[in-house]
C-alpha cells in the first residue's frame, strides 16, 4: 500500500464527509421548517413507514442513543403525532404508534421533503446516483470487517 494510496483514501473520506454534511445541513433545515427537529422527523417517518415499533428499537432504526428515545416520543407524543401502546403479550415493552394526525402530517410534507432531496443529488445522472449507490453500500458493508 503506497503513500499516494492512503492519500487517496483519506481524501475520499474527507469528500464523502463534506458531501454528506453539505446534504445533511440542507435537509435538516427543511425540517426545522415544518416544526419538527431532524430527530423526530426520523421518528415520525419511521412509524409512519414501517408501523408500530417496540420504543426500545426505535434508536437503533434511526442512530440515536436511547436515552434521547423517550424525550422525543414525549415530544411527538405532545403534538398528538404518535402515542404510546402496550403490547397486549408483554407488558414490559411498549409500541410507538403513529396517530391519524400524525399520517395525515406525513403524507402532507413528505412529498416536498423527498421532492427537495431530490433537487440536492440530481447534480449526478440517474446513473451516477446508482454508481453511487452501489459503491457506498459496498464501503459501509465493508466496514462491517474491521
Amino acid at each position: 500500500m503506497g503513500s499516494e494510496d492512503v492519500k487517496q483514501s483519506l481524501k475520499l473520506f474527507i469528500v464523502l464527509s463534506r458531501a454528506y454534511r453539505a446534504v445533511n445541513e440542507h435537509v435538516n433545515k427543511l425540517i426545522q421548517t415544518y416544526g419538527l427537529n431532524p430527530t423526530e422527523f426520523a421518528v415520525l417517518e419511521l412509524l409512519y413507514h414501517k408501523g408500530d415499533q417496540p420504543l426500545q428499537q426505535i434508536g437503533g432504526k434511526i442512530l440515536l442513543a436511547s436515552g434521547s428515545i423517550t424525550y422525543v416520543v414525549d415530544k411527538l407524543e405532545q403534538k398528538d403525532y404518535l402515542k404510546r401502546t402496550a403490547c397486549p403479550n408483554d407488558r414490559r415493552v411498549t409500541y410507538a404508534s403513529i396517530t391519524e394526525k400524525g399520517k395525515q402530517f406525513i403524507e402532507e410534507i413528505f412529498p416536498q421533503h423527498e421532492q427537495r432531496i431530490h433537487e440536492l443529488v440530481s447534480e449526478l445522472s440517474f446513473e451516477e446516483r446508482e454508481t453511487a449507490i452501489e459503491l457506498l453500500k459496498k464501503l459501509g458493508l465493508s466496514v462491517g470487517k474491521y
